[in-house]
């Protein structure tokens, strides 16, 4: 069963458990500071970035918040690391939990790392192949770390190769990560709103070319600065939103063009402009979502409507000529 932070609460499944049910739960910083006895079996940290600033007062205090996963298990329990991340391995020194790591950039000795074309589980004296990277129907490289600490994770719990790719065959991830919304007369849509912090925004930038970013909102933490490499090597333009739509324009005008807009449907509209005959509009706000919307998910919906929208619009119009 899943839930957590993403959906059901874990208190909500606990009815409709049995003994042989496995609960896959997100959980926030925000649920971790507060807990005192929450003991997963097997622990994942993906990656660690600077975020929820306007919650935590530091960033040590933010990464002491999302450690305190580990805080209860023992040396029965599994805590899977991202060995490329070398503040998720700082942090985590201290579990007591068994370590199982994942690489994609294949620097664990041991561990799960792509192998060439494949995801393999590499130990002190073998290489053993998974399944192939073509099983992952995914867009953007840095989905592949997602797919590896799930591999990990899986394995550990008994899962056998041949389901993880039954798993991933034909999926396309979830609503607001990476989801491709439409094609306008050779501009692509894509919706990654659950792109809420910088780093986020900048691994959703590095996967296309051609990019005109849609980013701002609520600011949370981070220097939007830091997407200037991946804008000048990926990106066409910049269309800021929201309450930190000066502080993206400030930080990136040197970079691309920076336009700004007043409403999702204007963002939009400026995007598309920007992006023909043959870019990609992408919305990877790198910020929380709360002056505009109630969350992320409603941000993505908003999105997507305004592109239908206007698809129906140039549709339309070509019609009429």
């Amino acid at each position: 069963m899943v839930g957590g932070n993403i959906g059901t609460p874990l208190s909500a499944q606990v009815d409709q458990a049995t003994a042989d049910t496995m609960h896959v739960i997100e959980t926030s910083s925000f649920q971790l500071e507060t807990t005192t006895t929450f003991r997963p079996w097997i622990a994942v940290w993906l990656n660690f970035a600077d975020d929820h600033l306007d919650r935590h007062p530091t960033v040590a205090a933010y990464a002491a918040a999302k450690a305190r996963i580990f805080a209860n298990q023992s040396a029965n329990d599994w805590a899977v690391l991202n060995s490329d991340d070398a503040a998720v391995l700082a942090h985590a020194r201290h579990a007591k939990a068994q370590r199982v790591l994942f690489s994609l950039q294949g620097a664990a000795r041991e561990g799960f790392v792509v192998d060439g074309d494949w995801i393999a589980r590499r130990t002190a004296t073998t290489v053993n192949r998974l399944f192939p990277v073509t099983a992952v129907e995914l867009a953007g490289r840095h989905m592949l770390n997602n797919v590896l600490a799930a591999a990990a994770a899986a394995h550990i719990a008994g899962v056998e190769a041949r389901a993880m790719v039954d798993a991933l065959r034909g999926f396309h991830g979830l609503p607001h990560v990476m989801e491709p919304v439409a094609a306008i007369r050779g501009v692509r849509f894509v919706n990654d709103s659950k792109a809420t912090n910088v780093e986020a925004a900048r691994r959703s930038i590095e996967s296309f070319e051609r990019v005109v970013a849609i980013i701002g909102g609520r600011y949370k933490g981070g220097d939007f600065a830091e997407l200037g490499e991946a804008l000048s090597t990926h990106g066409r333009a910049v269309v800021a939103i929201g309450e930190s739509a000066s502080r993206v324009r400030d930080s990136l005008s040197g970079v691309v063009p920076v336009l700004e807009a007043a409403s999702m449907r204007e963002a939009v509209e400026r995007g598309y402009e920007a992006a023909k005959p043959d870019g990609v509009v992408l919305l990877a706000p790198a910020c929380s979502s709360f002056d505009w919307f109630r969350d992320y998910a409603e941000r993505g919906e908003v999105f997507k409507r305004e592109v239908g929208r206007l698809r129906e619009e140039i549709g339309t119009k070509k019609g009429e000529q």
